[in-house]
């Protein structure tokens, strides 16, 4: 590629590495991505990398990645996975879903903790239309620092959940609903217009750039 320049001291200057966005690339700028930091023996994240364009990639570089699936993310030179052992357990950041429709985006921003050495538990399927389902685990999601909270259609579970805990919240609004949901546009209306104070805001489905916020907050803690 003519125009590709890897930013290699991202994770020095920034604190969180650079990652491949994968949606929109040509099946030979992937190859040609990957290729070059499997030489230079790189860690790196891939993120929106769809089954197809996997399945599109040839099987030497297949093999050396670790492809989730449901969350669109593949590491590359990382040997942790979040079920292994490998990672201890984080005491700092959770990940909190209104429904289950919202754990591909969950599992993005789960991942992309994990990348960084942080395992982070989801609590799903606790929107405030079952109150009692929050409710049931709110002393355990008390205990973390940093709260990641997903939510589509109208999104109240930001507001509630703030309401409740002394924790920043990170709110990712989720695409999941229909009608005037608008594709997520109202669950983002309703997080920034939240009247719960300490609420943060990423963008529709950004479940990678929730998880490097809380990356970077974290970095404070050192």
């Amino acid at each position: 590629m003519d125009n590709f320049i890897w930013d290699k001291d991202r994770q020095s200057r920034t604190g969180v590495a650079e990652a491949i966005f994968c949606s929109h690339k040509s099946d030979q700028d992937l190859q040609a991505i990957i290729g070059f930091n499997l030489e230079q023996g790189n860690r790196v994240l891939l993120t929106r990398l769809s089954e197809q364009q996997w399945l599109l990639l040839p099987s030497e570089l297949q093999d050396q990645l670790d492809y989730d699936k449901s969350s669109l993310t593949a590491m590359l030179n990382v040997e942790l996975t979040i079920t292994d052992g490998s990672l201890a357990p984080c005491e700092h950041v959770c990940i909190v879903t209104a429904g289950t429709s919202d754990l591909a985006i969950a599992k993005e921003a789960q991942r992309t903790l994990a990348f960084s050495g942080y395992q982070a538990p989801i609590f799903s399927d606790v929107g405030v239309a079952g109150l009692w389902r929050l409710m049931d685990k709110i002393d355990t999601i008390r205990q973390y620092k940093i709260i990641i909270a997903l939510a589509g259609m109208e999104a109240a579970l930001f507001s509630v959940l703030a309401g409740l805990v002394r924790a920043p919240i990170i709110a990712v609004p989720t695409s999941v609903g229909y009608g005037v949901s608008a594709g997520g546009k109202t669950a983002l209306d309703s997080a920034l217009a939240s009247c719960s104070p300490g609420i943060m805001t990423v963008n529709i489905d950004n479940g990678f750039g929730a998880a490097n916020a809380a990356i970077k907050i974290i970095n404070q803690f050192s």
